[in-house]
């Protein structure tokens, strides 16, 4: 299956430690779980018109969570925290937030 750019970026993460991070010109992406840091990198420079330095990634588990006797378990994801080259402009997404 052939993953197009808005499959492989799910959407922004917004959180407090990733809005501090917008300063350094780092934002953070909800992505495909099977998406790699080249297809993270070449997806986030066609959608937004950026240029990308740098692409981390970490998938993260998914906690169990407990309701009652119902056990249950939250779905498993990937992040991909991106840093921007310091000549290339802001995402617009971001700002307003």
């Amino acid at each position: 299956m052939k993953l197009t750019n808005y499959d492989i970026i799910r959407r922004p993460l917004i959180t407090e430690k990733s809005m501090a991070s917008m300063g350094d010109k780092k934002y953070t992406f909800l992505v495909d779980i099977h998406s790699n840091k080249s297809q993270i990198k070449r997806a986030i420079e066609s959608i937004f018109e950026v240029k990308v330095a740098e692409v981390k990634t970490a998938r993260i588990q998914g906690k169990t969570k407990r309701v009652g006797v119902h056990i249950g378990k939250r779905s498993d994801y990937k992040k991909a925290i991106v840093k921007l080259t310091e000549d290339s402009k802001t995402i617009e997404f971001f700002e307003g937030l």
